[in-house]
């Protein structure tokens, strides 16, 4: 059994399981961190970006005027062609892959890339809420880079020993000729196509060989952990999981226990800080600007975390007197999030659940929505320019700062002390998101809202589930960089984890060692079995092995056709059928003490005994013949005597139990 890993990077991972002749992605998360090295797309032009000076190395004999920025920062100004920081393609044949297996909506955002241009075949497996909400992050994804292209791309800087010479971050960007442009909605639709919806627990063959079955991670609306079996062997894909009362099903850990390997990934981002918390700080924030009459920009998913900042905000606009205060949710899939996460009424805790049957929307922006206090827009163009009025609080992305509705805002609001961008979203860290806007007075706050399970709770959980083995990204077996004082955010488990890295090919630490086969009617009822112990049988079988589709069966052996007649007439002689006679074999043990005085009734009493590791070496020192007692086997060493060979052998035989 072997694992691939082509991401390095914890939260958005892609992995490569090779198991009972199957080949099983699981996962295939894209990171777009790597759009921070470039300056935002703006709606409308923007004179201050277009005004920064471009990079001149320090001798002047390289001048990149795409590459634009100050003392602080330099970043690349031209369109988003190839930003993209894809999982490792050239590792394996991804032509191979069987199937995919995604989690959650956030770690499918590469699946495009992998089924269009690597000669995939095969099928992918997810919940219909990862598909539904995975294709609007898609679409969103696609919009917000295909709106606003500029006229030309700048890939000079990509030159290593162009590169090597800028100043960081640039200068320390990985694999930059391998970053690929977004992908197209033609892509996009023609990759889900190939995605077939499975339920919790639903059991899913895979040629016969494993069986594949989802279970609720707790983590996002349909988010998966996997359980990856065959009849002797389990594999537990831990992706992404969340122990905390939200919106979706609860976690499902009782299905993890007993398994041979768990695959650890999506821990949280944070695990320093609270999610309560932090919702706490986002709504006070929130409360202090709009009474100053500041306005609020939240740089947000489509889905998601978005769900629970609009619950907790319906609990919080009354007693904090923000009844008047409008709400903007801003995105070319806003209304499509927010009518999935509706009707998605199954995939629901049970709180929720019961509203459907009352029946009452399951979450609260629905009676936001209802009394216009919550109001979504396709973009800042068309109905919102009209009915935008201010002080407001708007939720739009995309998180990265650098392209989407949320530049024009930033743009917009950016000048004013009054007004307050909050982050929420995990993924990025806001200093480099906001690094291009600079100066900037309009205030900042951090309120990282990240559900995933934290060190304590992942370590409490591996107690409970005991899995032999535990495979993780490496970063989950050291301390953070800037907190190496902090055992307690690492794991630290007996035996300790495998961790992987970018690249890296793991051989799994355990083997198969069992195999069902079945065996036919007929043929079990033409069995004698033997009892060798109290409750235990055995007997012998005669039988073809026939393997297809992974399965194995044991059927009777075929008669031999019968001859053909000949055409000269013989004398016809009846002879008894020919039948051939079995081996015996042998099971039970040899005792030393009562072999030893069997030996002394027939007259061998010079016997020398030597334990060894494997049993006993019998000396007879006046036959000079050795006998070794072992486990699996006995021998006789007899030189040239063949009546006394014979007479050891049927003493041994004394012992054994034929069958």
């Amino acid at each position: 059994m072997k694992l691939y890993c082509l991401s390095g990077h914890p939260t958005l991972p892609c992995n490569v399981l090779k198991f009972k002749s199957t080949t099983i992605m699981l996962d295939c998360g894209l990171d777009t961190t790597s759009v921070l090295n470039f300056l935002p797309l703006p709606l409308v032009h923007s004179p201050r970006l277009s005004k920064l000076p471009g990079w001149i190395s320090k001798d002047g004999a390289i001048n990149l005027e795409k590459v634009k920025g100050d003392e602080r920062q330099f970043m690349i100004h031209s369109q988003m062609a190839n930003c993209l920081q894809l999982p490792e393609l050239e590792l394996l044949d991804l032509s191979t892959i069987d199937v995919i297996l995604i989690s959650n909506y956030h770690c499918m955002m590469a699946l495009p890339y992998i089924t269009e241009h690597t000669g995939f075949t095969g099928t992918v497996y997810a919940t219909e809420p990862t598909l539904q909400i995975g294709r609007l992050l898609m679409e969103e994804l696609v919009n917000f880079m295909e709106r606003v292209p500029k006229a030309q791309s700048a890939t000079c800087w990509k030159n290593k020993e162009i590169q090597r010479l800028l100043p960081g971050p640039l200068k320390d960007a990985v694999d930059v000729w391998t970053w690929k442009r977004c992908y197209s909605m033609q892509e996009v639709n023609s990759a889900l196509s190939k995605v077939q919806l499975v339920g919790y627990s639903q059991k899913v063959e895979l040629f016969g060989a494993v069986q594949v079955s989802p279970l609720s991670s707790g983590y996002s609306l349909g988010s998966s952990n996997w359980i990856i079996q065959s009849h002797h062997e389990k594999v537990s894909y831990v992706s992404g999981s969340s122990l905390l009362t939200t919106h979706p099903q609860p976690m499902d850990q009782s299905s993890l226990k007993n398994s041979d390997v768990l695959i650890l990934t999506g821990l949280t981002q944070m695990p320093t800080a609270n999610p309560d918390g932090m919702l706490g700080e986002f709504c006070s924030n929130l409360a202090m600007t709009i009474r100053a009459g500041g306005n609020v920009l939240v740089p947000c998913y489509s889905s998601g975390v978005i769900y629970d900042l609009l619950e907790c905000l319906y609990q919080f606009i009354e007693s904090a007197n923000l009844g008047t205060t409008p709400f903007y949710f801003i995105s070319p899939v806003a209304n499509s999030s927010l009518e999935f996460s509706q009707i998605f009424a199954e995939w629901l805790c049970h709180n929720k659940q019961t509203k459907v049957y009352l029946p009452e929307p399951p979450f609260p922006h629905a009676e936001l929505i209802q009394t216009n206090k919550l109001k979504h827009y396709p973009s800042i163009h068309g109905d919102f320019s009209s009915e935008f009025r201010q002080p407001c609080v708007v939720f739009t992305g995309h998180p990265s700062l650098r392209f989407g509705d949320v530049v024009h805002f930033m743009e917009l609001w950016g000048k004013s002390s009054l007004n307050t961008v909050i982050f929420t979203e995990p993924d990025f860290s806001y200093l480099d998101a906001l690094a291009p806007y600079q100066p900037l007075a309009m205030k900042c706050v951090y309120c990282p809202i990240d559900t995933r399970l934290n060190f304590h709770q992942v370590s409490k959980l591996l107690k409970e589930v005991q899995p032999l083995h535990v495979v993780c990204p490496e970063q989950y077996t050291q301390p953070p960089v800037t907190q190496s004082h902090r055992a307690d955010l690492m794991l630290e488990l007996q035996p300790p984890p495998m961790p992987y890295r970018r690249c890296s090919v793991l051989n799994l630490p355990f083997r198969r060692r069992y195999e069902r086969v079945y065996i036919l009617p007929e043929l079990a009822n033409s069995l004698v079995p033997s009892e060798v112990k109290p409750g235990i049988s055995v007997a012998t079988v005669s039988a073809v092995l026939q393997s297809k589709d992974n399965k194995h069966t044991l059927q009777s052996v075929p008669k031999p056709p019968p001859a053909p007649p000949s055409k000269k007439r013989k004398r016809v002689i009846e002879e008894p059928p020919v039948t051939l006679a079995h081996k015996p074999l042998l099971s039970g043990a040899v005792p030393l003490e009562a072999f030893l005085a069997t030996l002394q009734k027939h007259g061998i009493t010079e016997v020398k005994v030597e334990e060894t590791a494997d049993g006993h070496i019998l000396h007879l020192q006046a036959e000079d013949t050795l006998i070794q007692l072992e486990e699996d086997g006995t021998h006789i060493v007899c030189d040239n005597n063949e009546p006394l060979r014979a007479t050891l052998r049927d003493l041994v035989l004394r012992f054994l139990q034929k069958l």
